[in-house]
C-alpha cells in the first residue's frame, strides 16, 4: 500500500544538519487539517485540566479522524478529570526544528497548561538528520515543554517515536529503520530521565503492527484509531499518578 507524508513546511534553511532523503510525504486526500489550531483555555477546577499536546503526524493523527487521535481520546477518556482543549501544536512531516519554530511563532507562549504532552522524531530519522542534532533540538523542545506545564516537570508526558519499520511504507526495511529509531529513542529517554519528565515507551506496541493490520490507518503508515487507544491505555495512570487527590 502507498503511503505519503505530507511536508507543510521547507526544510532547506535549518543550519548544522545534512538530509539524506526528503522527509515522508502523503497525498492522499485526508480530511484531517494539517495544522490544528489552539483551543482558548478556560479557568479551571480541581477536577478540570488543561492540555498541550506538540508533535507531528503522531499527534494531529494523520489519515484518522481529530476525535481518534490520540490527544482527543486522552481528554475523553480520562477518569475523574475534565480536560479542556487539547491545543494543538502539530503537523505531520514536521521534524524537531520545525515544531521548535512553530512554537515560537503560535499564540500560546505567554499561557501554561496543566500537562503537556511530547512526541517528536519520526521525521528527523526518516530524513537523514544527525542524531546530535536530534538531542539538541530534543532538549530544546523538551525544556518549552517543561515551561508550559506551570515548571513542572512530572506534569510532561513524552512519548517514544513508533516503529514505523513494521509498515507497508517501509518495504520490509525494517532491518535498518528499527534499529534506527531505537537509537532515536536512547536519546529522547536519557534526556527525559535527565529532565525528569514521564516517559511512555509506545513503541512496542507500534511493533504489533507487524501482525495486526488493523492497527494500521488506511494509508498503511500511520495508527489507527486502535493503536492510539492503546497508548491512551499506557498515559491515563502515569497522568491519573501526577493529578490523583
Amino acid at each position: 500500500m502507498k503511503a505519503l507524508f505530507l511536508i507543510l513546511f521547507s526544510i532547506s534553511t535549518l543550519s548544522a544538519c545534512s538530509k539524506k532523503t526528503e522527509p515522508m510525504q502523503d497525498t492522499s486526500n485526508n480530511s484531517t487539517p494539517p495544522v490544528t489550531g489552539t483551543v482558548p483555555i478556560t479557568s479551571t477546577t480541581a477536577d478540570t485540566l488543561s492540555y498541550l499536546a506538540l508533535g507531528d503526524s503522531y499527534t494531529i493523527g494523520q489519515s484518522v479522524t481529530p476525535a481518534e487521535s490520540f490527544p482527543y481520546q486522552l481528554t475523553a477518556k480520562l477518569p475523574g478529570f475534565k480536560v479542556t482543549g487539547p491545543t494543538i501544536i502539530a503537523a505531520t512531516g514536521w521534524i524537531t526544528s520545525q515544531l521548535i519554530a512553530a512554537i515560537k511563532n503560535s499564540t500560546i507562549n505567554d499561557k501554561t497548561y496543566d500537562f503537556v504532552t511530547l512526541l517528536i522524531g519520526v521525521n528527523d530519522q526518516y530524513g537523514g538528520y544527525s542524531q546530535d542534532n536530534y538531542r539538541a533540538k530534543f532538549v530544546d523542545v523538551l525544556t518549552t515543554a517543561i515551561k508550559f506545564a506551570k515548571g513542572n516537570n512530572k506534569h510532561v508526558f513524552v512519548l517514544s517515536i513508533p516503529d514505523y519499520g513494521v509498515t507497508p511504507f517501509a518495504h520490509g526495511n525494517d532491518a535498518v529503520i528499527g534499529p534506527e529509531i531505537d537509537q532515536f529513542n536512547a536519546i529522547n529517554l536519557e534526556e527525559s530521565n535527565k529532565a525528569g519528565v514521564n516517559y511512555i515507551d509506545i513503541t512496542p506496541i507500534s511493533k504489533q503492527a507487524a501482525f495486526d493490520g488493523t492497527l494500521l490507518a488506511v494509508d498503511g503508515l500511520h495508527p489507527s484509531a486502535k493503536m492510539y487507544d492503546l497508548w491512551v491505555q499506557k498515559l491515563i495512570p502515569e497522568i491519573g499518578k501526577q493529578f490523583s487527590k
